[in-house]
């Protein structure tokens, strides 16, 4: 990954967000299936991965993303690909797949049909 490739008028090249969001009523919400465990390890890898910085990518927390249905879930910038992942295993393939390499996990995207 290079600043060549960081998109016309972006400060990254890739921008992932994770919903970590937490309803206090009971509804379903992405923070009950660890999705703060799920970012802190997506951080990690893309800090060690070297990844990490201007023009390169940055790993982020949003509240609601409303895609509770599909959750626990994130989305990457600029090509707003959305995921549904399961485990850690599943953050490990986002980063060595998409946020380095370019290339969407197919079996981690959300179905465009869920959402809240």
């Amino acid at each position: 990954m290079t600043e060549s490739n960081t998109p016309p008028n972006s400060y990254y090249e890739r921008h992932i967000f994770f919903c970590v969001n937490e309803r206090k009523n009971g509804e379903a919400c992405c923070a009950q299936f660890k999705a703060q465990e799920a970012f802190d390890h997506c951080k990690a890898r893309v800090k060690d991965a070297g990844l990490a910085g201007v023009g390169k990518v940055r790993v982020n927390k949003a509240g609601c993303l409303d895609r509770c249905a599909a959750g626990p879930v994130a989305v990457v910038y600029p090509e707003a690909v959305w995921y549904s992942y399961v485990d850690l295993q599943d953050i490990d393939d986002i980063v060595e797949s998409h946020l380095r390499d370019g290339k969407v996990v197919e079996r981690l995207l959300t179905p465009p049909h869920l959402g809240r």
